[in-house]
């Protein structure tokens, strides 16, 4: 797969506000602070396409990219930002829940960002169980692995695969990324074209 093309569509801050167009959408979505805007903007190889900021929670609505108007990339608010308001907690909570729960006829994949420095987290967990429990695709990135040693990255995805299992019959799938180093989006390519419809697949998009 090749990106020619990403724009940013809009900004919605209800699901019943997003595009109608039917076309396939990809979700990404992750702890606050987890390199989420970084490893778009990587993936789309279009510098500030996605707003990166140093502050944490800075996404607060349903961000949609079109991509060679073929399929929408959607950039989720962060989940578990301690320092944002309950109000806002409240509403990204909704918000994330909306979304996933009724975009079923076109979300072909959730990409749950994990941050590949840090040992399994809780709220990590617990996301992946909504997810599981309302039937939304979903697979892992792990993040920010140029930061940390091979073999402590190894023990961090073997502990949070001991961890989904408790839960998931199998791991799903996932992939090593990192946007600083520039790698892993190929494996995250060959993956969306086996979800994309065959008319999508088999043009060079």
């Amino acid at each position: 797969m090749i990106i020619k093309n990403s724009e940013f569509l809009g900004s919605f801050q209800y699901e019943k506000q997003c595009p109608t167009t039917g076309l396939p959408e990809f979700a990404f979505i992750g702890r606050s602070n987890v390199g989420k805007s970084s490893l778009i903007n990587m993936i789309c190889d279009k510098k500030g396409l996605a707003k990166v900021s140093q502050s944490p929670g800075k996404t607060q609505t349903l961000n949609f990219f079109t991509i060679d108007e073929s399929w929408f990339l959607v950039d989720l608010p962060g989940y578990g930002y301690a320092r944002a308001s309950k109000v806002l907690r409240a509403g990204f909570g909704r918000m994330i829940t909306e979304y996933f729960t009724k975009r079923n006829a076109t979300l072909k994949c959730a990409f749950v960002l994990i941050d590949g420095m840090l040992p399994p987290q809780k709220i990590d967990l617990e996301f992946a169980t909504f997810l599981g429990e309302n039937s939304v695709p979903f697979a892992f990135v792990f993040t920010k692995t140029d930061r940390v040693k091979p073999l402590e990255l190894k023990r961090n995805i073997q502990a949070f695969e001991k961890k989904i299992l408790e839960n998931f019959e199998v791991m799903p799938n996932y992939f090593i990324t990192s946007a600083e180093k520039k790698f892993g989006k190929e494996d995250i390519f060959d993956f969306m074209e086996t979800l994309l419809p065959s008319q999508n697949a088999k043009r060079k998009i």
